[in-house]
């Protein structure tokens, strides 16, 4: 029983990464001759089964071994169900979002692109910084994270590992871009799923659970907080998903909106799964008396595994480093591919972009080295993504058309405002409330703080995006009264083509089979209602 030797242990880290950085450096020499558009995005070539491994491997990270099965030592089974349908099911947003936008921007491949076609240059470069931000903050939460689990598996200095990882992945994404992480993502996603499996049947067999402790735990019970967190987890993960560039790129990947619906529902389900056998792990330590009441809950899977053989440690050291390596790489590739179209248009000759690519890893160590802890992390970006994504949603429906991109970015605004007046009220002074948009006392408060806070965000949003439009509109209608101008703000813009998967363009010139993704019968013209 325990941990592999420290020799040992290295040995399976950097074979891994180094594994990865042959596969990457084959990959990127087969595809050498890609454009940039190439290089950047992938959109409409991959089928239903690569993208489903797509979304699991981009959804799964290293700090899922802490967050999870704290989770489960603090709401219980309750909890741990939650927690792990609140992290699969958003998923199904992009089955139901992306054909939809793709009809409206048919070359776009992240959000980004539709927000500028519908609300204009302003709202797009706000909520591409806003996505940018994010995915830096999950790329730094996910290095901080690889050097506490890997710290805790193996007693190693993280530091070389991490510098390894991110060397590794700079490399073959720096070199082959988006197509390369696709592929990559294939068979990490693939081997997670075989590793886990061996780890939950070594735990099963390897562990004796008393079952006398179930009762007293009181984790089978449900309670207040694991009925706040079906709420608050919801919400903070469907719209967090929305910033994430990974995602949206992997949706505009697939070739069809069969595909894509295929491929998303496959991922929710085998990410349920995985999320609830590592959730699960909590309870185990609890019941087994590996981990007691009143220790840190993130140290739980940690504790069980010192209980396991050595080889099943040395599995999920290698389990460890394909998750860390495959939401790394995502992030890195969705965020230069953002960078470049958002930032340069796609004007940006391919080399910088691969500068880019490289760059970007600097501030990522350095802040990841301070420690931050991963939860805050996600929650600060939980908020801000709750405040501002709905008013960009709103967007989707016709009816409202004249929303434009003013009234969405003072949406936001008054979301991240309406927490702080939401905390104000509640604690009674401005300086807690202010606390709220950090959430300095955590996601499982014993109060209704949080849930409130998450409340506030999208109620307040969309509320401030109303008086927006009502102000904005009597502004108008006052100076076109005065001046004798005519009042448009509520005249019906021209639609623009609904593009389906067989198309052409405005010009009536044939997209060629390739561009369409490989479908072979006639083009057919859609038009708009």
């Amino acid at each position: 029983m325990g941990s592999p030797s420290e020799p040992v242990s290295q040995v399976l880290i950097y074979l891994t990464f180094a594994a990865f950085l042959v596969m990457g450096l084959f990959l990127a020499w087969k595809f050498r001759k890609q454009t940039k558009m190439d290089f950047i995005h992938s959109g409409r070539t991959q089928t239903a089964i690569p993208v489903a491994l797509n979304f699991v491997a981009s959804a799964l990270g290293s700090s899922i071994l802490v967050s999870y099965p704290e989770i489960a030592t603090i709401a219980g089974l309750q909890g741990a169900i939650t927690y792990a349908a609140c992290s699969a099911l958003p998923l199904m947003g992009f089955a139901i979002l992306a054909p939809i936008i793709r009809r409206r921007s048919p070359d776009g491949f992240i959000l980004t692109m539709w927000v500028k076609d519908r609300f204009g240059t302003i709202a797009s470069l706000y909520l591409s910084f806003l996505t940018v931000a994010t995915m830096f903050l999950y790329m730094v939460a996910e290095l901080s994270s690889i050097q506490q689990v890997l710290g805790s598996l193996t007693g190693l200095d993280p530091l070389p590992i991490m510098i390894v990882e991110v060397a590794v992945t700079s490399i073959y994404t720096s070199l082959g871009g988006f197509r390369i992480s696709f592929i990559t993502d294939n068979v990490q996603g693939a081997i997670m799923g075989l590793l886990i499996i061996i780890c939950a049947i070594a735990i099963g067999t390897s562990v004796s659970i008393d079952r006398t402790a179930i009762g007293p735990s009181e984790l089978t019970q449900d309670s207040e907080l694991g009925y706040q967190l079906i709420y608050i987890l919801l919400v903070a993960i469907i719209t967090n998903d929305m910033f994430l560039s990974s995602f949206w790129m992997r949706a505009f990947a697939s070739k069809t909106d069969k595909d894509l619906w295929i491929g998303v529902s496959i991922a929710t389900v085998v990410i349920f799964v995985i999320l609830l056998l590592i959730a699960s792990t909590g309870l185990i330590a609890a019941w087994s008396g590996v981990w007691t009441p009143g220790e840190y809950g993130g140290l739980a899977f940690f504790l069980l595994v010192e209980k396991l053989p050595a080889w099943v440690v040395g599995f999920v050291i290698i389990m460890v480093c394909c998750l860390s390596c495959a939401v790394f790489d995502s992030l890195q590739s969705a965020m230069v591919s953002t960078i470049s179209n958002d930032m340069f248009r796609n004007k940006l000759p391919l080399i910088y972009v691969r500068v880019i690519t490289i760059i970007i890893i600097i501030p990522t160590i350095v802040i990841a080295l301070k420690s931050p802890s991963i939860l805050r992390i996600f929650l600060i970006s939980d908020i801000f993504s709750a405040a501002c994504i709905p008013a960009f949603l709103l967007g989707l429906f016709p009816s409202l058309y004249f929303v434009n991109g003013f009234d969405a970015v003072i949406g936001g605004f008054g979301g991240i405002l309406s927490v702080w007046i939401f905390g104000t009220i509640y604690y009674g002074n401005a300086y807690d409330g202010a606390q709220l948009l950090i959430l300095v006392n955590g996601l499982y408060a014993n109060d209704w703080s949080v849930f409130g806070t998450f409340v506030a965000a999208p109620v307040g949003s969309i509320v401030f995006l109303a008086l927006s439009v009502v102000v904005r509109t009597s502004a108008t209608w006052v100076f076109c009264k005065t001046t004798g101008r005519h009042f448009g703000c509520f005249d019906k813009p021209l639609p623009p083509p609904v593009v389906f998967d067989d198309r052409v363009r405005e010009d009536d010139s044939i997209i060629t089979d390739a561009e369409r993704g490989g479908f072979k019968h006639a083009p057919e013209r859609v038009t708009a209602m």
